[in-house]
């Protein structure tokens, strides 16, 4: 075991953030048992194959992964256009849907904020995952993260809010 210079904090945030587009998603449509099962078993297929690589090359890895999130910022600025054109059946179907309640909580949207408000905030999700892969595929795997900042002034906030959202406990040794 050794030191990854921070690597794993932004790794393990983009995986939330992700992981917060398919509830998202599946909290908007209700995907079939065949397209559940097809998400899952190319889920064990891709990490599998992407294990294997990044095992040997990890640079590899995540320009593969930019490459991809760069197809999902092209996706989601496409939906957005065909949501924002009256002529779309897109448009017809979408454009008025309210966001889900866990995109409103996640994101902290208003709670007017329509669906496709949720899509332009995962369309700038998506781009700056592509930034940061694609820049740590131009690092040496041994290079500290350049975005620890970012992480530190997170958990300085977070730290913050827990303090001012926590409750008194009057009359204990802790007050």
């Amino acid at each position: 075991m050794k030191r990854d210079g921070g690597w794993i904090h932004t790794l393990l945030e983009e995986a939330e953030n992700e992981r917060m587009h398919l509830l998202v998603f599946m909290n908007m449509f209700s995907p079939g048992i065949v397209t559940r099962a097809a998400v899952i078993g190319m889920q064990y297929l891709i990490v599998a194959v992407l294990l294997s690589i990044y095992v040997v090359r990890p640079q590899v890895v995540h320009r593969f992964v930019g490459y991809l999130e760069e197809t999902a910022v092209q996706t989601y600025l496409s939906v957005i256009k065909q949501m924002e054109d009256p002529t779309t059946r897109v448009h017809k179907e979408w454009s008025e849907l309210p966001a889900p309640e866990i995109a409103i909580t996640y994101w902290k949207m208003p709670e007017d904020a329509k669906f496709i408000d949720v899509i332009k905030q995962i369309a700038a999700d998506e781009m700056h995952h592509r930034d940061v892969n694609h820049e740590f595929a131009d690092l040496n795997q041994h290079d500290f993260n350049p975005h620890v900042h970012t992480h530190i002034h997170d958990a300085d906030r977070a730290a913050k809010l827990r303090k001012a959202t926590q409750p008194k406990h009057y009359g204990t040794a802790n007050a």
